[in-house]
């Protein structure tokens, strides 16, 4: 009973993502005009391959822009000129950040912030701009 018992503890823990020592992930953070629809736990992947996760969501009160703190395994390292974008995983499904390396030679340090990125594409604002314009 007590290992079967550990057993449920270990998944619960491990599925939960539970940290109790602090986390080997290192910090950086990404500028988005819009975030829309990604929230805090969605995950960061680098060619399919889930590498960190979404942390907080802010808005800043300067450029309006959203800051997007994410956390990385420490053993991906990013160029400067990585290109993070918000995508969903399948039609209808949940938003992630999907970062796709470049090509510099520096590389970004813990808490460095990535401005080259895209936002997520609105179905509701194609539908209508594309009845709207097919009107005229």
């Amino acid at each position: 009973m007590l290992a079967g018992l550990a057993c449920l503890f270990y998944l619960a823990v491990s599925l939960g993502d539970f940290q109790p020592f602090g986390s080997a992930r290192y910090p950086l953070e990404a500028r988005f005009v819009s975030s829309s629809g990604l929230k805090p736990g969605a995950f960061v992947e680098v060619g399919g391959v889930r590498v960190g996760r979404v942390t907080a969501i802010e808005l800043d009160p300067e450029t309006y822009e959203s800051r997007v703190h994410l956390e990385l395994d420490p053993e991906v390292r990013l160029q400067e000129d990585a290109i993070a974008s918000i995508r969903t995983e399948g039609i209808i499904g949940d938003k992630f950040i999907k970062i796709t390396p470049g090509g510099a030679d520096t590389i970004l340090a813990p808490g460095d912030v990535m401005f080259e990125t895209e936002s997520s594409i609105s179905l509701e604002e194609l539908i209508s701009k594309y009845i709207f314009e097919s009107d005229n």
